[in-house]
């Protein structure tokens, strides 16, 4: 949605969920290339990492009953997904992403269309097994990575970013059921008016600031460590 129409709140929950990505990759660019003794595998910086995917993903979802053009969309992100699987392979063959947040987010919005007019209900149901499916398919022990779209690796399986559909996409439909029933009319459910703010606007230039945040990043702390600040 454009201009006066955008939903404010959508908008901000998904600038509040850039910003926690941000937060998270400064922690990671400093314990993988500036040698900080930070953890974010696990403990809080893993939970921060974490929450800002749940909620982008979820909002996503949301949002996607509020435009007809989700197969453009949806063609645009896993394109540009695709793209980091390539320059990221350039970069470091061993880790390169291969099944990252946006090529989730790609091919959710490529099929939405085709359960659009499913009830919230069934939605909410298929959503809840794919994310329970998620915690045993973790479990299970495969020899080759072709499957690792639907969360089954080998042991040897690594890579920056992954997001398999098998849980991540019944977020994304849970997103969709909620943003179905509760946006029925396309409207905030704000009761006032609301300016938009700096983190609304992040949300709203969520793909490009995803794209360009971690050279920035880098390169700022890159900048820091030559002029001994950092």
């Amino acid at each position: 949605m454009r201009g006066r129409n955008r939903i404010w709140e959508i908008d901000f929950l998904r600038g509040l969920a850039i910003i926690l990505m941000i937060i998270f990759h400064i922690v990671f660019d400093l314990k993988e290339f500036f040698a900080y003794h930070l953890t974010y595998s696990e403990g809080f910086w893993f939970y921060v990492g974490k929450a800002a995917a749940s909620l982008f993903i979820f909002i996503c979802g949301v949002s996607a009953n509020l435009t007809a053009n989700t197969l453009k969309n949806g063609t645009i992100v896993l394109g540009w997904g695709m793209i980091l699987t390539v320059i990221t392979y350039l970069y470091t063959p061993v880790l390169y992403i291969r099944f990252g947040i946006l090529h989730l987010l790609g091919i959710s919005l490529l099929v939405y269309p085709f359960i659009r007019k499913v009830r919230p209900g069934i939605v909410i149901t298929i959503g809840l097994i794919l994310i329970l499916a998620g915690r045993s398919f973790a479990k299970i022990a495969v020899t080759s990575d072709w499957l690792l779209a639907f969360g089954l690796t080998s042991t040897a399986f690594a890579s920056l970013d992954y997001y398999p559909l098998i849980p991540w996409h019944g977020l994304f439909l849970i997103g969709t059921a909620v943003g179905k029933l509760a946006y029925a009319r396309k409207t905030s459910l704000l009761p006032f008016q609301v300016k938009p703010g700096i983190i609304n606007r992040l949300g709203h230039k969520s793909l490009f600031i995803y794209l360009v945040h971690q050279p920035i990043i880098y390169g700022i702390l890159l900048t820091l460590r030559k002029i001994q600040l950092l």
